[in-house]
């Protein structure tokens, strides 16, 4: 299916916030995710259904001293 993830088109398998974020590599404790306009906590990344033509951005923390 086709979504938008951070400002780019992609196509995905689909499924769950937290199956995206596998598919996708990402570690689901080190990035925070907003599912159209909606920041979603990380215990609900399961319970979220991604749709076709869905945006998604995905928020990084990155360390450092």
């Amino acid at each position: 299916m086709d979504v938008v993830i951070n400002g780019e088109h992609k196509h995905i398998r689909g499924g769950t916030l937290l199956e995206v974020l596998a598919e996708l590599e990402l570690d689901p404790r080190a990035v925070v995710v907003e599912h159209n306009r909606k920041i979603v906590r990380r215990p609900a990344l399961s319970d979220v259904t991604v749709s076709a033509g869905d945006a998604i951005e995905v928020v990084h923390f990155v360390g450092g001293g």
